[in-house]
């Protein structure tokens, strides 16, 4: 009698797991950039708490409209741009711009977010 119940009671807990497997999985992700107009690059930074940042260089065309978006990947970060006046911190965490000047511009954090904050730099290359 025992087995039965045991019998019942593994069976009920597998569909409940297969149900939950089902149902709660997480969505797929959206690739932003495919619903961007011609002629507009999406430049997506992620912030790390190692004080980095995902890569060294970000490369965008002259010209181009770009829109710049940080994701703070673990830790509170910001990113500053200082000679296109861009800011990224806080609510506003996208900023649209137009690179109309060739250049390597230093970005770096711009929210105090512990002992590796003064390294933590990468550069928007405008070629």
């Amino acid at each position: 009698m025992y087995k039965w119940i045991m019998f019942v009671i593994f069976a009920a807990a597998s569909a409940l797991g297969i149900y939950l497997m089902a149902t709660q999985l997480p969505e797929k992700p959206v690739d932003e950039a495919a619903s961007l107009p011609p002629g507009t690059v999406m430049v997506k930074i992620e912030a790390n708490a190692d004080f980095t940042f995902d890569q060294p260089e970000y490369k965008v065309k002259k010209g181009d409209k770009v829109i710049l978006k940080l994701v703070n990947k673990s830790g509170i970060h910001g990113v500053a741009i200082p000679d296109l006046e861009v800011d990224l911190q806080g609510d506003k965490m996208e900023q649209e711009i137009t690179v109309d000047q060739a250049g390597k511009f230093e970005m770096h954090c711009s929210i105090m977010c512990g002992t590796g904050h003064a390294d933590m730099k990468s550069y928007l290359v405008v070629e």
